[in-house]
């Protein structure tokens, strides 16, 4: 049977509340401080999990602490973790969150263990035809450039989040089939000095290396915009009150991954995304806001009765 692979970084958030992000060289107060599981490469497999994905992890923890929670807690998500590795003598990968009560965020991601994550790591990962393949940019380009290589050699589907922003090295991007872009990373990739690209369409055609290429920029609750077989459209999110927007792209990338694994159109898997996403932004942290298959199916039919 085929499956969702998802190779990327594991990470602990420690999430510090605030009323407001604190300015270049102020100190402020929090209110609250939380260790959750996270890591962008976790959270999708865990989102695409938890909404009836068959779901692969591939990475590495450090041996210690909070290494060790977080293998704990990822044994119960239903994913295979045979290839999820320790590693001696390097600290397990820490993401460092500042919330302010306006649901936005900054983040500082020290990867530890996921830098390790190497192209000899995924050589003996089995790769099937119908498999839907995806990374990230919290571990090294070079083994996302492997693994892509070998999944378009098998004839698996291929889908990125390419976050956080960095250049793309020579040939990955031609071996994307989905690339998922938020509007930051996106203005980082076209250059722009503002973090909202005016023209996304014209934008997104000049980032394709071919037309069968597909696009997919988050807009947060605007939706998000797609360049997909030629034709742009976009998706509308659903408007919600936004308690917390940390992971709410990695809900939306796991869904959509598992979306497309079901055989759904590109349209109807962005919406499938969008609302999932809608769900975890009204909860607090990354992992724990991911929602389940029920809770997703529940919504969808009051929303399209």
């Amino acid at each position: 049977m085929s499956r969702i692979l998802v190779a990327g970084s594991i990470n602990m958030d420690v999430v510090a509340r605030t009323k407001t992000l604190p300015k270049p060289g102020e100190t402020v107060f929090g209110s609250h401080l939380h260790f959750i599981p996270g890591g962008k490469g976790a959270n999708q497999a865990v989102a695409a999990a938890r909404l009836g994905g068959k779901v692969a992890l591939a990475g590495k923890l450090g041996r210690d602490a909070f290494g060790g929670q977080l293998y704990t807690f990822l044994q119960g998500e239903s994913l295979d973790l045979s290839a999820v590795s320790f590693v001696e003598d390097v600290p397990t990968g820490t993401a460092l969150i500042t919330v302010g009560d306006d649901s936005e965020n900054v983040i500082i991601v020290i990867p530890g263990s996921n830098a390790l994550v190497m192209p000899s790591d995924i050589e003996s990962l089995t790769i099937s035809p119908g498999d839907l393949i995806m990374s990230v940019f919290e571990i090294p380009q070079e083994t996302i450039k492997t693994l892509f290589a070998r999944a378009k050699s098998t004839g698996a589907r291929t889908l990125l989040n390419p976050g956080p922003a960095a250049p793309f090295m020579d040939g990955l991007l031609s071996l994307v089939d989905v690339v998922i872009l938020n509007e930051t990373e996106l203005a980082f990739h076209t250059n722009s000095p503002d973090r909202r690209v005016a023209n996304v369409e014209s934008v997104i055609h000049g980032l394709q290396t071919h037309p069968d290429q597909t696009f997919i920029v988050t807009l947060g609750a605007k939706g998000a915009a797609c360049l997909h077989e030629g034709a742009f459209f976009v998706v509308l999110g659903r408007p919600v009150k936004a308690l917390d927007t940390t992971g709410a792209g990695d809900c939306f990338c796991g869904a959509l991954a598992v979306a497309l694994h079901e055989g759904r159109s590109m349209e109807e898997a962005i919406s499938f995304a969008n609302t999932a996403a809608s769900i975890s932004v009204q909860r607090l942290g990354a992992s724990a806001s991911l929602p389940t298959r029920a809770e997703l199916d529940t919504l969808l039919e009051e929303l399209n009765p």
